[in-house]
């Protein structure tokens, strides 16, 4: 596992802190593990609901590639 070390604004280091205080996380990095987990998902989330957005193609590939053209 790689450390990073970055700069957080004054507003999201009291609400880690108060992560850690709540007892939801057990120290700073757990926190921002945390949030980047949920980060991701949401990530995973949003692309699969894009995804049922795209039109869905059916039927004979030869006639349909046809119709393109």
């Amino acid at each position: 596992m790689s450390t990073l070390s970055i700069p957080v604004p004054p507003h999201l280091e009291e609400f880690i802190k108060q992560q850690i205080k709540q007892g939801k996380s057990s120290n700073k990095a757990a926190v921002v593990r945390r949030a980047l987990q949920l980060l991701s998902e949401e990530e995973a989330v949003n692309t699969v609901l894009k995804a049922q957005k795209e039109p869905t193609l059916r039927g004979n590939l030869r006639e349909l590639a046809k119709k393109l053209r």
